[in-house]
């Protein structure tokens, strides 16, 4: 069965009350499902914002996307999600990841590690936030019986944790570098991680909600003129190569909307999610897309 698209945008500008409440609400009126925050330094802090955004709207779910586990503990996160979800009448939906720049741990005096202490680390956060949050013992309690899970995830042993585990599994649609930099997935390999995903997810009583991370958006009747100042951070992919990459929507918006359904029927992404720069020039896509 297929699911019906969600839109998140992921707000990543501080701004004073008023300027933060008004894009919330300018979110809600483009109609978009979601409203995120990241977790990164030099980004809003990720619950009070959320806690704002809800009061600023009532429509939109509110979720973390995603939060760094290298940032929190689990009983201080526990007490940070029941809070949020609590002061948002249970609008909240909690993204986690491992965190990817390792200049974010430096500044903030926190370990690094390898991947597989981040990997290791993340899990018992997630298996930890289970346990706290299912108790009649926690307190406070959240509203919602779950708090929805989201888990940001590419490697195989992320793909596993996201499959046994997550709600919404959230593709990233690249692989991280040394020092943090995200190469794209070309559209065979994303269907490599989607079908390792599917097969360790066989098992679920309930299939998880597919996410993707749009990176670029761009309405144009000349995508290859409007692609050319991102190839330079891409300089082993062509400019065909880049306009095919998942991640990126670039064309006219009859274009964009016929990429997106077919990327839902290839993929199974029915959750978008947009950065904060390209919800204005994606909003038409939404439009276009809703009850589809």
């Amino acid at each position: 069965m297929t699911r019906p698209f969600r839109f998140g945008v992921n707000l990543m500008s501080p701004a004073p009350a008023g300027e933060w409440r008004a894009k919330c609400r300018r979110a809600e009126e483009l109609g978009y499902d979601v409203i995120l925050a990241p977790d990164h330094l030099g980004m809003p802090a990720p619950f009070p914002a959320l806690v704002a955004a809800a009061e600023a709207t009532e429509r939109p779910r509110l979720g973390t996307f995603v939060l760094n586990a290298g940032f929190w503990n689990p009983a201080l996160l526990a007490r940070e999600v029941a809070t949020t979800d609590a002061l948002t009448d249970g609008r909240l939906e909690l993204g986690l990841g491992t965190g990817y720049v390792q200049a974010e741990h430096e500044t903030a005096g926190l370990p690094w590690g390898s991947p597989g202490e981040r990997v290791d680390h993340l899990r018992r956060t997630v298996e930890e936030l289970e346990r706290l949050l299912g108790s009649e013992d926690q307190q406070p309690q959240p509203v919602q019986k779950r708090v929805p899970l989201l888990i940001g995830a590419n490697g195989d042993r992320m793909l596993r944790l996201s499959a046994e585990h997550a709600d919404i599994a959230a593709f990233t649609g690249a692989r991280t570098r040394d020092g943090g930099v995200l190469e794209p997935l070309a559209a065979e390999e994303l269907d490599e991680r989607v079908a390792l995903y599917r097969k360790l997810a066989a098992g679920r009583a309930e299939p998880a909600e597919l996410n993707l991370l749009i990176q670029i958006v761009i309405v144009t009747d000349d995508p290859g003129a409007a692609i050319q100042p991102w190839l330079s951070r891409i300089p082993h992919l062509t400019e065909q190569q880049v306009l095919e990459l998942p991640i990126v929507l670039v064309g006219p918006l009859d274009d964009i909307v016929e990429r997106v359904r077919a990327q839902r029927d290839r993929f199974g992404f029915s959750y978008l999610t947009v950065l904060e720069p390209n919800m204005e020039v994606f909003a038409p896509v939404v439009a276009r897309l809703r009850e589809t």
